[in-house]
């Protein structure tokens, strides 16, 4: 797969408007500032591919990127930024339930979280979207570059615990930065798509 022959197909604010032409959508989702686009940019060796918003909170649609013509990266809202208003953070909850309640969406989602942090209120929200969908998923512990050696086992250790991950929904430690989990999260992804 060409992972260069990649371009933004559009933005919906309704499932009703997402692609209906059933090709695999691999559905991106992580709190605000957890570096979403950083990791998609990353998968395609693309530096500024998926808009790196100065401010957290920027993507308030969901954005589908074409890839070789053959699926979808989806990038999904960011979620759990303080300064967005309630009604606009009830807007995305609505979004998020119709897209994952909603037939031919996700393929295999991509649920990105910091691995320096303990995962928050939402991000275990989050988790358990993708737990009910039934649909297969991993969990992408991003800014590992950020982390001591000694650190990086008990961190994963508390994200799996913390989401209740049942053992097989893999847990990629990561780096947008360095590139380190690239390899074992785009062999999951192409083969969740048969690509």
């Amino acid at each position: 797969m060409n992972l260069q022959n990649a371009s933004f197909v559009r933005s919906v604010t309704s499932v009703a408007d997402c692609p209906k032409d059933k090709l695999p959508q691999i559905a991106f989702a992580g709190k605000s500032n957890v570096g979403k686009s950083s990791v998609i940019n990353r998968l395609l060796q693309r530096r500024n591919f998926a808009r790196v918003g100065q401010a957290p909170g920027k993507t308030t649609h969901i954005n589908f990127f074409l890839i070789d013509r053959r699926l979808y990266f989806v990038d999904l809202p960011g979620y759990g930024y303080a300064k967005v208003p309630q009604a606009e953070k009830e807007r995305w909850g609505r979004l998020m339930e119709a897209y994952f309640a909603a037939p031919d969406t996700v393929s295999f989602g991509v649920m990105i979280v910091d691995a320096r942090h303990a995962p928050t209120e939402n991000d275990k929200i989050m988790a358990n979207y993708f737990l009910q969908s039934g649909k297969p998923f991993a969990v992408v512990a991003n800014k590992l570059d950020k982390l001591k050696k000694s650190e990086v086992e008990p961190n994963l250790a508390c994200i799996r615990e913390s989401l209740r991950l049942p053992e097989e929904v893999p847990l990629v430690p990561f780096s947008a930065e360095r590139g380190v989990g690239r390899e074992e999260l785009l062999q999951l992804i192409l083969h969740s798509a048969g690509a």
